[in-house]
């Protein structure tokens, strides 16, 4: 019988700084971003902060008023990345199949019965709260969906069975926005159409559902039945990327061509060096632009021929701001993606209107340049656009961590 554990391991980011700083325990702690670099948002609290209010993307100064005293600490991601290896290292003890959820989540498969999933599952918790001195809430299910749910129903240090027998009797009042992939935006759709709980929801007929709501409304649908049958991933695998991007947001903002240019050029910069890495090319680039009343914009740019030049896919981005950005409002963030990508080692079709040769050339010399910045470091060599300027880019590089694992579909 196969089971699967859902671990998530409480209050993370905070918790991990208890750790680390003993004398922050049981205090009223935040680890928010930085204000400076406009990312003053709480990205976790601890148990006793959120008993005053505090919450997850509340701005910092809200988190301020709401509970005076509250100790605020900056974020180190590298070292929860080490955490979050310590405790899959936890996790792999047991199974070969463990499938990270972000830095704190993973779900584990177990090839046994439901009480023995349980006693994995409250070992699993007494060793990770010994040997790392965090806690983490596991859900004990059959499918990844329902373990999932189990981990959130109670926290923190606990352990939540939902067995066959079981499951749909714990869940079916719960709030509908309780599920995987149900955000705030489906969770309005799922209310217009009068479905509140996740009773009503397992309760709908399949077709009706995927006819409101299409595919997502037929996921969704199969978690609430215990009906998704998702496989947990192995442990060694790594899924093809489907986009590479990178996005940052401005530490003042960004007020002409020139700032936009240099800004794009950056990011195009971490993006061409991950095709490179990847042996991918790409041949849409999505240019997103938020300016300073957070309304958001999207840009789709084909490319003539698959590239994973920099100066190439900062250019595609460029010309197309140019074009559509009328500059009713400076510019506060924007994100760099290629999409539709393609393998770099494969045979592709010449053009008759493009210059081949200096295209080959310009790849040389990009991946010429990519391998000096891997061996010296990024600012071995620069363009000179780039030299003696003000980037006005976010320095903190919180968009850049990478999560482990995926989110699975």
């Amino acid at each position: 019988m196969m089971m699967v554990l859902h671990s998530d391991a409480n209050c993370f980011y905070a918790s991990v700084e208890m750790v680390e700083r003993p004398e922050l325990r049981d205090t009223a702690m935040a680890v928010c971003g930085d204000t400076e670099q406009r990312h003053g948002i709480v990205l976790t609290a601890s148990y006793p902060a959120k008993r005053r209010g505090v919450k997850t993307g509340m701005a910092n100064w809200q988190a301020k008023q709401t509970c005076p005293g509250l100790i605020i600490v900056s974020p180190r991601y590298d070292l929860y990345l080490k955490y979050s290896h310590l405790l899959r290292r936890i996790y792999t003890r047991y199974s070969d199949r463990v499938e990270s959820f972000g830095m704190d989540e993973c779900w584990i498969e177990l090839d046994c019965n439901e009480k023995d999933a349980v006693e994995t599952a409250e070992l699993i918790r007494r060793q990770v709260r010994e040997e790392t001195g965090l806690t983490v809430s596991v859900g004990v299910s059959f499918t990844k969906a329902l373990a999932k749910l189990g981990s959130d129903m109670k926290k923190p240090d606990a352990v939540t069975v939902l067995g066959r027998g079981t499951f749909r009797e714990k869940t079916r009042d719960l709030p509908v926005s309780d599920l995987l992939y149900v955000g705030p935006a489906t969770t309005r759709k799922l209310c217009r159409l009068g479905i509140m709980t996740i009773g009503q929801l397992a309760e709908m007929p399949e077709d009706v559902i995927v006819r409101l709501m299409g595919k997502n409304g037929y996921m969704i649908r199969s978690f609430a039945r215990g009906e998704d049958g998702y496989p947990v991933a192995d442990r060694d695998y790594r899924p093809e990327p489907k986009s590479v991007g990178h996005g940052a947001t401005g530490v003042r903002d960004l007020e002409n061509n020139g700032e936009i240019w240099r800004a794009l050029y950056e990011l195009s910069q971490d993006v061409g060096h991950r095709l490179i890495r990847h042996d991918l090319r790409t041949k849409v680039v999505f240019l997103y632009v938020k300016d300073n009343e957070l309304w958001m914009r999207s840009y789709r740019i084909p490319l003539a021929r698959p590239t994973q030049s920099p100066l190439i896919i900062a250019q595609a981005a460029y010309d197309r701001f140019r074009a559509d950005y009328d500059w009713a409002r400076p510019v506060r963030a924007l994100t760099v993606t290629a999409c539709e990508l393609k393998d770099a080692n494969l045979p592709r079709q010449l053009d008759l209107f493009n210059d081949e040769i200096t295209a080959e050339r310009r790849e040389q010399a990009d991946k010429a340049v990519d391998g000096l910045r891997c061996r010296y470091g990024m600012n071995i060599i620069r363009a000179g656009c780039m030299i003696g300027t003000d980037l006005a880019l976010a320095t903190d590089e919180c968009e850049k961590v990478t999560m482990p694992g995926m989110i699975f579909r």
